[in-house]
């Protein structure tokens, strides 16, 4: 589990410990907030590590991998959750800004996808699932979110070439869109774009990171053992809304 120092990430982490799983808790910087989750996973008297690194390099990759192996003996699901969301208007946009937000969203989730997928092809069981944690703006364009538009569209169609090319060897890639998920201080910091996503969206609430957790579950379940390549929308609906 990528990026589970806190938000999305941590939820999915807790939600699939729940069910059953033993969890590596991966984190760039929020090696705190890691150790947090790991600590309510171990009170559930189930098995969570933490490992931290920037998985912006094939290295680091290569060595969550290892981390897995190493503490639970195989790699069945990874979840490709790591990102980053600041807003820079195109025209002011520099270099090391887009590159930052690409490599953050997208480059990670290849050389993650790459890693996980080279363990699960040699283990004694071959097989096993990965989920990318995209986003509805991967088709729905923010403003001052041209670099991280285009890193989860991009993520969308990594992950239905990476189902293709292995689907072969028992590995199953699909990813979730989230539409706008409430956290805390959001309706403060962008009241705005809260007010907007409320009036739009036909299930008349915004997201709960269980919402997105949930799906997740689903996707790397038994119960989705012939879905591969998809992109499941989690969003209350809000892309039904007409745009003109």
């Amino acid at each position: 589990m990528t990026g589970a120092g806190g938000g999305i990430g941590a939820v999915v982490a807790l939600r699939f410990s729940d069910a059953g799983a033993d969890v590596v808790l991966a984190c760039r910087s929020n090696r705190a907030g890691a150790e947090a989750v790991a600590g309510r996973i171990a009170s559930n008297s189930a098995r969570a590590v933490v490992h931290q690194g920037d998985l912006t390099s094939a290295a680091a990759a290569e060595a969550l991998v290892a981390r897995c192996v190493e503490a639970f003996g195989r790699l069945d699901v990874l979840v490709n959750n790591a990102g980053s969301y600041p807003i820079h208007p195109l025209l002011e946009m520099s270099e090391a800004d887009w590159r930052s937000v690409v490599d953050a969203n997208l480059t990670s989730v290849h050389l993650m996808t790459q890693a996980a997928a080279r363990r699960m092809r040699a283990q004694e069981r071959p097989g096993g699932a990965i989920v990318n944690i995209a986003s509805i703006e991967a088709s729905n364009p923010a403003p001052g979110h041209s670099h991280y538009n285009a890193a989860k569209a991009a993520i969308v169609m990594h992950t239905k070439s990476a189902a293709a090319e292995l689907g072969r060897h028992g590995i199953r890639v699909n990813c979730v869109s989230p539409g706008l998920i409430d956290r805390e201080g959001l309706k403060e910091a962008w009241p705005d774009g809260v007010k907007r996503y409320l009036e739009a969206v036909p299930l008349g609430r915004l997201g709960q990171p269980t919402d997105v957790a949930d799906a997740c579950l689903f996707l790397v379940s038994p119960a989705a053992r012939w879905i591969t390549g998809a992109e499941l929308v989690v969003d209350g609906g809000v892309l039904t809304r007409q745009v003109y």
